[in-house]
C-alpha cells in the first residue's frame, strides 16, 4: 500500500446490486479532495448481465458535472491525464453485485476450524450452504452428495494446527476431491485453503486440477485457542473476484483497468475502519454500517483487531422479502409513526424485492421503507453483538459496545430527506449508549477510500477531512435504572462566543442542544442518580465538542429502547423524536 501521494486524479468505481457509482477524488492544493460522484442503475443482473453499460452511464454523469473527459471515443476509460486535462491518473474498483454466493465449508471440529471456516466465509457476500466436519455421521458418499447437491460457487477448507491433525484433514480433502471430479468442469468450484500449512502441497496438487480457481493463505486456526482470519480475508476478497469475472461480463475488464485491484465492497469497508480505528488510537471502538441493496454489512475496528460480517438476507433491494423469514410484519410496523396494515407492508416488501431499484413514491413508503431499514439493522446487531471479542469495552453485557465512532452508508440513511430522520433510524436500530459521533456517509464513499488506499494510503484520510462525510451528531446516551419521568443527566453547553445552553434530560426524554457545523463548545455533563455516560456511575465530564448537522442529542429514552405496547402512544412518541430532530 502505497503511504505517499503517488498519483493525483483517482477514478473510483463501485458496482453495486442497485447502484453503480463513478467517483473522482484529486489533489486540490496538495491534498486529496473528493471532487464528484456520478451514478446510474447498476447493470449486473437481468436482462443486461454486464456491468458495462452501467459505468459507462456512471461516468458520463460524472463527466457532466466535472466537465472533464474520462471517456474516449472508443468508450474506453482514459486511464492517465491528458495535456487538455482528461483523464485519470489511476483506477479502483469495489464489487457488491452479484448473486449471493454458496459455500461449501469443511473443518475438522465443529466448534474449532468449522467455526472459524464459518467465521471467513460470512465476512463476504456468502451463505454456507453445506459444512462437512469430523463431527458428520454421514458416510463419505452421502458428504459427497450432499456437496453435490449444493452445488457451490466456493469451497473452504480449514482444519488442523500447523503441527497436526494431517490424516483426518486429508479425509476431508479426497471427499472434497472426489465431489468436485464428478461435477461438470464448467461447474466445479472454487477452493480456498485455510488449513494445516504442512498439508498445502499434498492440496494444491489434488485439487488445483479440479477447480475453478485454486486459492490457498495461512492457517485460519493456527492453535485450538486462536483465530486468525486477516490473511485469509484477502485471499477471499480474491477468490471472490475471480467468482465473480465467471458470472458476471465485464468484471475482468474492469479489474484489468483497476490494474488487478478490484476488492468485494465489504473488504474495502473493513480496511477503512482498520485504517480509522489505528489512527483513532481509542479506547473505545469504531463502526460501519451499510445498509446495501445486497446485504446488510457491519465492520467493528477496536485497535488491531477487525470484524466484518455480511448479512445478504438482511438486504433492502433483491434480498429484501427474506427480512419477512427472521421477523414480522408487526415487528417493522411498531417503528412507523402511522397506522399501517400488516397487507400494506407485506405489499411493499414484495414490490421493493421485483424492483429494487425503485424509490418510495409517496410518504407512507418512505416511513415503511425507514421501518425496513431499522429492522434489517436491529437484526444484524443483535447476531453481530452476540461474536464480539470479550475485549471490547461495553457498559452492561447486554449493551453494545462503547462506539468512538460510527460511520453509516446505504441508500435507506442517504435518501432520507432528512438528517433527523437518517439519526433516527441509526439511534433506534443500534441504540448506542455512552458518547458517540455518528457520521453519514452521504455518498457511499467508503468502499471507494478503501480501493482508493491501495494508491495512497494518505487519500482516504484527506478525503474523510474534506466534508465529503455529514456529521450527524453527537449523542450522549445515559444508562440508567431510575424511574421514568426522572433527572438523569444535566447538560451544559458553553460555545466560543460565551453563550450557554443548559438541559436535563429526564429518563425516558429526547432532547437536543444546537451546535452549528463548523462551531466548537466546551460541554459539561453532570450524571444524576447514578446514571453512566461510559466512565462510571455518576461520574461527570467536561470536554471540547465539535457541531454539526444536528449539535449534541441527549438520549435518554433507555437501553435497551422499550417501545410502548400502546400503538397510538408508540406512534405520537416517534411523530415526537422526529419532530425534536427536526425530521
Amino acid at each position: 500500500m502505497a503511504s505517499v501521494i503517488g498519483s493525483d486524479s483517482v477514478l473510483a468505481l463501485d458496482i453495486g446490486s442497485a447502484t453503480t457509482r463513478a467517483i473522482l477524488f484529486d489533489v486540490v492544493d496538495g491534498r486529496y479532495r473528493f471532487i464528484a460522484i456520478g451514478q446510474s442503475p447498476s447493470t449486473a443482473h437481468a436482462p443486461f448481465n454486464d456491468i458495462s453499460a452501467g459505468i459507462g452511464e456512471a461516468i458520463e454523469r460524472l463527466e457532466e458535472i466535472t466537465g472533464r473527459k474520462l471517456i474516449d471515443e472508443d468508450n474506453r476509460i482514459i486511464a492517465s491525464v491528458q495535456e487538455d486535462g482528461s483523464g485519470v491518473d489511476a483506477i479502483t474498483a469495489s464489487l457488491s453485485a452479484g448473486e449471493t454466493l454458496k459455500v461449501v465449508i469443511t473443518g475438522l471440529l465443529s466448534e474449532v476450524s468449522l467455526e472459524s471456516a464459518k467465521n471467513l466465509a460470512t465476512s463476504t457476500y456468502a451463505r454456507v450452504v453445506e459444512s462437512i466436519s469430523l463431527n458428520d455421521s454421514r458416510k463419505e458418499e452421502e458428504q459427497i452428495d450432499a456437496i453435490l447437491k449444493a452445488a457451490p460457487d466456493l469451497i473452504i477448507i480449514a482444519g488442523g494446527t500447523d503441527d497436526g491433525a494431517a490424516p483426518s484433514l486429508k479425509k476431508n480433502i479426497e471427499v472434497i476431491g472426489l465431489a468436485t471430479y464428478l461435477m461438470p468442469k464448467e461447474k466445479r468450484p472454487a477452493i480456498l485453503f485455510a488449513g494445516n500449512q504442512q498439508m498445502t502441497d499434498e492440496v494444491l496438487k489434488t485439487l488445483e486440477p479440479l477447480s475453478s480457481s485454486m486459492h490457498t493463505t495461512s492457517n485460519i486456526r493456527p492453535s485450538v485457542s486462536t483465530e486468525d482470519l486477516r490473511t485469509a480475508r484477502t485471499a477471499l476478497a480474491q477468490a471472490f473476484v475471480e467468482i465473480r469475472k465467471k458470472q458476471i461480463t465485464g468484471i475482468e475488464e474492469l479489474n484489468m483497468w483497476a490494474g488487478g485491484r478490484m476488492l468485494p465492497s465489504v473488504f474495502a469497508e473493513g480496511r477503512i475502519i482498520h485504517l480509522l480505528s489505528k489512527l483513532y488510537g481509542a479506547e473505545k471502538a469504531l463502526l460501519s454500517i451499510n445498509l446495501g441493496s445486497s446485504a446488510t454489512t457491519l465492520s467493528l475496528g477496536f485497535g488491531n483487531h477487525l470484524q466484518t460480517k455480511v448479512y445478504p438476507h438482511l438486504g433492502m433491494g433483491l434480498s429484501v422479502s427474506e427480512l419477512l423469514s427472521h421477523t414480522t410484519a408487526k415487528n417493522i410496523a411498531r417503528w412507523l409513526p402511522i397506522s399501517a396494515s400488516s397487507q400494506k407492508i407485506n405489499d411493499y416488501i414484495y414490490t421493493k424485492a421485483l424492483y429494487p431499484n425503485s424509490i418510495p413514491a409517496t410518504k407512507e413508503d418512505l416511513l415503511i421503507e425507514q421501518a425496513l431499514g431499522r429492522e434489517a439493522l436491529r437484526l444484524a446487531i443483535e447476531s453481530f453483538s452476540k461474536e464480539l471479542p470479550d475485549d471490547v469495552p461495553v457498559l452492561k453485557k447486554s449493551l453494545l459496545p462503547l462506539f468512538e465512532v460510527v460511520l453509516a452508508g446505504g441508500s435507506v440513511l442517504s435518501n432520507a430527506p432528512t438528517f433527523g430522520q437518517s439519526l433516527l433510524i441509526l439511534l433506534d436500530a443500534l441504540q448506542p449508549a455512552g458518547i458517540t459521533s455518528l457520521i453519514l456517509d452521504k455518498n457511499n464513499l467508503i468502499p471507494a477510500l478503501g480501493t482508493a488506499a491501495d494508491i495512497s494510503s494518505i487519500l482516504p484520510v484527506q478525503a474523510l477531512e474534506t466534508g465529503a462525510f455529514i456529521n450527524l451528531a453527537t449523542v450522549i446516551a445515559p444508562v440508567s435504572s431510575a424511574r421514568y419521568g426522572t433527572n438523569i443527566l444535566k447538560a451544559s453547553l458553553r460555545r466560543a462566543d460565551g453563550s450557554v445552553s443548559t438541559e436535563e434530560i429526564k429518563q425516558g426524554g429526547f432532547k437536543v442542544l444546537p451546535l452549528r457545523a463548523g462551531e466548537t463548545a466546551d460541554l459539561n455533563l453532570q450524571p444524576l442518580r447514578r446514571a453512566d455516560i461510559g466512565l462510571g456511575a455518576g461520574k461527570k465530564l467536561s470536554t471540547k465538542v465539535s457541531g454539526s448537522a444536528l449539535g449534541i442529542v441527549l438520549d435518554g429514552r433507555g437501553r435497551p429502547l422499550d417501545l410502548t405496547s400502546d400503538d397510538v402512544r408508540r406512534r405520537e412518541l416517534i411523530k415526537k423524536w422526529l419532530w425534536t430532530l427536526g425530521g
